[in-house]
């Protein structure tokens, strides 16, 4: 794939989503008792996926939004890992970590397994969140970015287009702001720093695939992939941020998109 193609991993989906109450659910959704979201995949499928990836070093990315399936994933990733002690520096993943129970949150640091979430989900979900795990669950466990990055885990970003807008600049100012439209911002004390920000959109992104040694900084040797910004936004008021337009954006040295605004007048 001249490194624009990687296929390094397979794909498992652990529950639903929180909205339709599809999230799988340690305690009964606040808003109906009577439910705790559903299981998508049968666990002994499951298991023997996760024995597929670690004996083809594969790296396994399991969708879980709700606390048990949080739960369940890790401990499953945790099994296979101790039956394969020589297998080290797996980097498996959990595709979003939105609804965490605050035992598990030290845990993807201790496995070493990556949290790929999405900063926007937690400002387009916030409003319903409430109503589904109730003022206590949203605080302990709902998006804890500071939470999972105090204990050490990685974190890496993304948008989860095309569930959410692609553009990342979005993204980035839900990770610094945790705010809503038309709402008070959700848990501010887990906002993303603009620096811890930019770097689970950089070079955070590349370690959770291997590759950070040719992607994720502005380094000597590594790709030239490139993105110029009209403005800077690790120091702009954070409601300028969503303002900030792509200028230009450099694919292995070559320029493949320019706004002409950079340009303009030059031959």
């Amino acid at each position: 794939g001249d490194k624009r193609l990687t296929v390094g991993g397979i794909k498992r989906y652990m529950d639903g989503a929180l909205g339709a109450r599809g999230a799988w659910l340690l305690k009964p959704y606040s808003d109906l008792p009577s439910e705790q979201g559903l299981n998508t995949i049968d666990l002994n499928t499951f298991k023997q996926s996760a024995q597929l990836a670690i004996e083809n070093q594969l790296q396994l990315c399991t969708h879980a939004i709700g606390d048990k399936a949080n739960r369940v994933t890790l401990d499953i990733y945790e099994n296979v890992f101790q039956h394969h002690p020589q297998k080290t520096d797996l980097r498996w993943r959990i595709e979003h970590a939105q609804h965490l129970h605050a035992d598990d949150i030290p845990r993807f640091a201790e496995l070493g397994v990556t949290a790929a979430m999405q900063s926007i989900h937690c400002t387009s979900d916030a409003p319903w969140v409430y109503k589904r795990l109730g003022e206590d669950r949203a605080a302990d466990g709902a998006y804890v970015w500071q939470k999972l990055r105090r204990s050490g885990a990685l974190i890496c970003n993304g948008t989860d287009a095309p569930v959410e807008p692609v553009n990342p600049i979005d993204n980035f100012y839900a990770a610094v702001t945790r705010k809503p439209k038309d709402m008070q911002p959700f848990f501010p004390d887990q906002a993303l720093t603009r620096m811890e920000a930019l770097r689970t959109y950089t070079i955070n992104g590349a370690k959770a695939v291997f590759e950070e040694d040719i992607k994720g900084s502005i380094t000597p040797g590594k790709l030239a992939d490139l993105t110029v910004l009209s403005k800077d936004i690790l120091t702009i008021p954070a409601e300028d941020v969503r303002n900030t337009k792509v200028e230009m954006t450099i694919l292995g040295g070559q320029i493949v998109f320019d706004s002409g605004r950079l340009t303009a007048g030059v031959k």
